[in-house]
């Protein structure tokens, strides 16, 4: 009796240790499903290689200011089976804190004095709309206000490059213009004397799959 008992449960044993193991190896399967799938995609932005440039302008000979966002989060799209379907319906945020214009002190400046006066900006977000073969739009979101900003592109192997011009003006961005420049006041000064900070921004993205 007792070797039938011991059998017994020497069988049930083995039986889940065999089911566990099998399951095991349905969730593997599943897993390298998922896997596949994801690597099926030709093109990311969120592992494409980006690159977020700007150029402000100041005094009144508008001497060019250069900087960059060094991070910008995907929210929604970025991937497809071409750049340009990749690209469009992708929506995006970029922390202000991540900018970098080789200056921390103008990078502080322009964080408390510009982005610090507006309305809860602490990221700036958006939206890519492709228009057709060299022509988007651009939605973007600053100091609780959304404005459309076109923009030109080229795509040239597995390089995507925009181009596009901002007047925060637009955005209800006059206090925050004048904030910034109040806090740059010398360092703004041209020939003339006259301290300027000029309401247009040129951008410039350049994103490598």
């Amino acid at each position: 009796m007792k070797r039938v008992v011991v059998l017994s449960l020497l069988m049930i044993v083995a039986f889940n240790f065999s089911s566990c193991k099998s399951d095991k190896k349905s969730e593997e399967k599943k897993e390298d499903t998922i896997k596949t799938k994801t690597s099926a995609v030709a093109f990311s932005l969120e592992k494409a290689q980006n690159e977020i440039n700007f150029v402000a302008y100041k005094t009144t000979e508008k001497i060019p200011v250069g900087g960059q966002f060094n991070k910008v989060d995907i929210i929604s799209g970025g991937e497809g089976s071409s750049i340009k379907e990749a690209i469009n319906n992708t929506e995006f945020s970029i922390p202000v804190s991540s900018i970098f214009t080789k200056d921390t002190s103008r990078d502080f400046k322009i964080q408390k004095f510009f982005f610090g006066m507006m309305d809860n900006t602490k990221l700036l977000s958006g939206k890519l709309l492709i228009t057709d073969e060299t022509n988007g739009v651009a939605e973007i979101k600053m100091n609780g206000v959304t404005e459309n900003v076109a923009f030109t592109y080229t795509i040239e192997g597995k390089v995507f490059k925009m181009e596009a011009t901002m007047d925060i003006i637009k955005w209800n961005a006059s206090e925050a213009l004048a904030s910034l420049n109040t806090a740059c006041l010398e360092l703004h000064k041209g020939a003339d004397g006259v301290s300027k900070t000029w309401s247009d921004v040129a951008l410039n993205i350049t994103s490598t799959f």
